[in-house]
């Protein structure tokens, strides 16, 4: 039993860092749309871009189906990053 519980600290140390290196990911993601917003700001480029994010949704269902991934598991995650970010740019717009 002490073997099992070792064996799953071990994987969930490694999860742990997993989720470190996705939360930096998403830090690097959003230091590019404070970019975008300003690009967007400077030619009255609306937050919300549709056929853009159709665009990012094929691609990561594609990306994760070349990698083993769930492809509804990552349009859902990606569904819920884009939602956050348009409504962050659309309030930096605003303001």
């Amino acid at each position: 039993m002490t073997a099992d519980r070792d064996l799953l600290a071990a994987q969930r140390a490694v999860i742990d860092a997993l989720d470190e290196e996705f939360v930096g990911l998403l830090a690097r993601r959003l230091a590019v749309v404070e970019e975008v917003i300003g690009i967007k700001h400077a030619n009255g480029i609306p937050a919300l871009l549709p056929e853009r994010v159709d665009e990012v949704i094929e691609h990561v269902r594609a990306h994760a189906r070349t990698v083993g991934a769930p492809e509804d598991l990552a349009e859902q995650l990606y569904r819920e990053i884009i939602g956050w970010t348009i409504r962050y740019e659309e309030g930096k717009l605003r303001a």
